[in-house]
């Protein structure tokens, strides 16, 4: 499987929808080699993945960085809005983006509990997954683990278009897989 990843989720990003660009950002806590991990993931307003990222820490450089993992993934498209927790680092991470890129300046941060609901129940996925392997051993294996279980959640969520002129809802999902790999 860690062989494979890569080569799957590069295969499917041809095929990706656009994202919408009200983002809902958050990180959660993953064990690796024995000690706590953050993995940052945001979502749009309709519950899309927009991107993730696995970090060591949880501080302003490890924001910055997903920040600009995350925008590198949808521009043209930039987020109008971005709901964060209460995690001050994320905060101080965007306002220190807005001096190194133009489109983070028109960008409205706000911090609200309920608009971040959506995320939370989104991170079940990975905490589900994640806690029947208990725990992973090397950083690497759990960067690799988590784009997979990622892109098996995308695929679910039907974030994929294969063209206007297929019909999407009598395929199946191997059907989905064979096009998307070929």
């Amino acid at each position: 499987m860690v062989r494979y990843v890569p080569e799957f989720v590069k295969r499917w990003a041809r095929f990706a929808r656009p994202v919408g660009t009200s983002w809902r950002v958050e990180e959660t806590y993953l064990r690796i080699e024995a000690q706590w991990h953050y993995l940052y993931r945001d979502v749009d307003k309709h519950g899309k993945t927009v991107d993730f990222l696995l970090r060591r820490d949880r501080g302003i450089a490890a924001a910055q960085a997903f920040f600009r993992k995350a925008l590198a993934g949808t521009l043209p498209r930039v987020p109008r809005k971005v709901t964060l927790d209460g995690h001050i680092p994320s905060h101080r991470a965007l306002w220190l983006l807005r001096r190194e890129h133009p489109c983070w300046r028109n960008v409205k941060v706000r911090t609200n509990r309920y608009l971040n609901n959506l995320i939370e129940q989104d991170h079940r996925a990975i905490k589900r997954r994640c806690a029947s392997m208990t725990g992973f051993k090397s950083f690497a294996t759990a960067a690799i683990t988590i784009a997979g279980i990622e892109l098996a959640h995308r695929i679910r969520k039907g974030q994929f278009f294969f063209g206007r002129s297929r019909r999407r809802r009598d395929w199946s999902r191997k059907t989905q897989w064979v096009m998307a790999l070929a």
